[in-house]
């Protein structure tokens, strides 16, 4: 190869900065669209969760019941049986993190509330205890509300 050839292939530093903006403004589109599948993913996740499961009160006790004997055979006396969106509280979960203020349970809405009263007909009555509290906290507001049953 010629020493002029290889001046040919080479572009120059505009064709190369062309060549980033394009690799740049390819990752800034993926990463949006992604954002944007996540967004949507977790609005019909919300969706989903605001109406009811449609397990029976028998079929809940036994996937309850496998949770507590797996946990208690480990030597655990609680287990983190969900976690949800603060959306699912109607005033996003600030009774919850306000040392669950009176009448919290009141602002629970789909499946967290579909929980809270399985265990108060078929849980409280043999003992157990449950607790919802927020388990995260990003940006620095209140998110997902994690909901822990205890039997100790």
């Amino acid at each position: 190869m010629s020493t002029d050839n290889i001046w040919v292939s080479l572009p120059t530093a505009k064709q190369v900065m062309d060549q980033v903006a394009l690799a740049e403004a390819k990752k800034a589109s993926d990463e949006m669209r992604g954002m944007q599948k996540a967004e949507a993913e977790r609005k019909e996740l919300i969706e989903r969760l605001t109406k009811p499961s449609g397990v029976s009160d028998d079929e809940a006790l036994k996937r309850v019941t496998l949770i507590v004997q797996r946990a208690a055979r480990s030597g655990l006396t609680e287990v983190n049986v969900f976690q949800f969106p603060n959306v699912l509280c109607t005033d996003h979960g600030r009774a919850i993190n306000n040392g669950l203020e009176s009448g919290w349970q009141d602002t629970l809405i789909g499946l967290p509330k579909e929980m809270y009263e399985f265990w108060k007909r078929q849980l409280e009555p043999r003992g157990y205890k449950i607790n919802f509290r927020v388990v995260d906290y990003s940006g620095g507001i209140p998110g997902d509300i994690g909901i822990t049953l205890k039997w100790n």
